[in-house]
């Protein structure tokens, strides 16, 4: 008796046991099929989505002047420092004028001799005419005399024109600034020889505002105007707003100012296949530098038509992105993709992907393409993702 009562208990509980598995088994409604993945899938999104864009940049100044010696020689004075502001008309240097006086006196002396060639051939002509009259004189006398007087009168035109020139050599011997703005600090000093054009003495720049010059690509462009291309707004018509900007400075900090776009180039570079575009950039305390690198942050555009992808979904790999879908063969499928802007819970989709495909947002782990799945389809409420407008911007370096 003792010996079938410990069976019986035996066999009672194994019979517990196995109805405890299989009532457990059947209130799990997260349980794959046997030899199945569980995993959570959703339908691609599409829709108009508010994005950020972000390119990187170089701040240029709106003008940039390289000085150059008008005439050659010795710089013996210099009226400023590097890094100084200087307005336009303010002198810069000063060069050995000395060859240049000579050469206004020499100048000036060849033009009163030529003069007074020029009265005494005037004085005999006059006397001529006075004997032609009375016929004292020939007519070819006095036609030779009228040519001397027009030659000597040539002869005082070039030399006042020297005289100009040579003037003008002298008054180039100081060197100006030819508009408002800060000097570099590449400037030459003083004993340099300068050579006339060829000779760099300084750079001069505006330092506000600024430029930043950036490159975008043609299917950016065409988003950045999407608005006013579908409301048939032309870039230089009366309502046209070009887009606003702000930079992100290279240390991360965000430069408190508002820019706005002025430039765009006429035509896509045939090498890069970009467009290059320029917005214009209060600098008021000359924090900014020219020469900077920067991002370019475009707020407040919206991508028509976005096909969008769950960043849950999307999977990296050494160079590769992918996203895994569910085939129509219940199976697990890798794709690669190309993506854009990040927005939101999302990433824009520029190639890859299709809008009826499906793509796994949970259950990843250790997955592969090939796998057999069981899918439990989810919205993008169920997993809270959102479309919103994000600080969080696309790097396109």
């Amino acid at each position: 008796m003792r010996a079938y009562g410990k069976k019986s208990v035996a066999l009672v509980s194994s019979l517990m046991l196995a109805a405890s598995l299989f009532l457990t088994g059947c209130g799990d409604e997260q349980a794959a099929a046997p030899g199945k993945t569980a995993v959570k899938a959703m339908q691609l999104v599409r829709q108009d989505t508010p994005v950020a864009y972000s390119f990187p940049g170089q701040l240029k100044g709106t003008e940039e002047v390289l000085v150059y010696a008008r005439v050659s020689g010795s710089i013996v004075e210099k009226y400023f420092s590097g890094g100084d502001m200087v307005r336009a008309g303010d002198p810069l240097y000063r060069i050995d004028s000395r060859q240049y006086e000579s050469a206004v006196a020499e100048a000036q002396a060849k033009l009163h001799k030529s003069m007074a060639t020029l009265r005494n051939a005037q004085q005999d002509l006059d006397r001529d005419e006075q004997l032609w009259e009375k016929r004292a004189v020939s007519e070819q006398t006095l036609t030779s005399q009228r040519a001397k007087v027009a030659e000597y009168e040539a002869e005082v035109a070039s030399e006042q024109a020297a005289v100009r020139k040579a003037q003008e050599n002298l008054d180039d011997t100081v060197v100006y600034a030819p508009m408002d703005g800060q000097v570099a600090v590449d400037d030459v000093a003083v004993g340099t020889y300068a050579t006339a054009g060829g000779t760099t003495l300084v750079t001069i720049g505006t330092m506000d505002p600024l430029y930043v010059q950036f490159s975008v690509s043609e299917t950016e462009y065409l988003n950045l105007l999407a608005e006013d291309l579908e409301n048939g707004v032309a870039r230089d018509a009366t309502g046209y707003e070009p887009p606003k900007i702000r930079i992100t400075l290279s240390n991360g900090r965000d430069y408190p100012y508002e820019g706005q776009v002025t430039t765009v180039d006429r035509a896509l570079s045939e090498k890069s296949g970009s467009l290059t575009v320029k917005a214009l950039l209060p600098n008021p305390q000359r924090m900014l530098l020219p020469g900077m690198f920067t991002q370019v942050n475009i707020m407040g555009v919206v991508a028509k038509n976005a096909l969008l992808v769950p960043q849950r979904a999307v999977q990296q790999l050494l160079d590769e992105t992918f996203v895994l879908v569910v085939g129509s063969d219940g199976k697990s499928h890798s794709k690669n993709v190309k993506l854009g802007e990040k927005v939101g819970s999302y990433y824009v989709v520029q190639s890859g992907l299709e809008d009826s495909d499906v793509v796994i947002v949970e259950g990843l782990t250790n997955l592969q393409g090939g796998t057999d799945l069981d899918v439990t389809m989810v919205t993008a409420q169920d997993m809270g993702f959102s479309v919103q407008e994000t600080s969080e911007i696309v790097d396109k370096s």
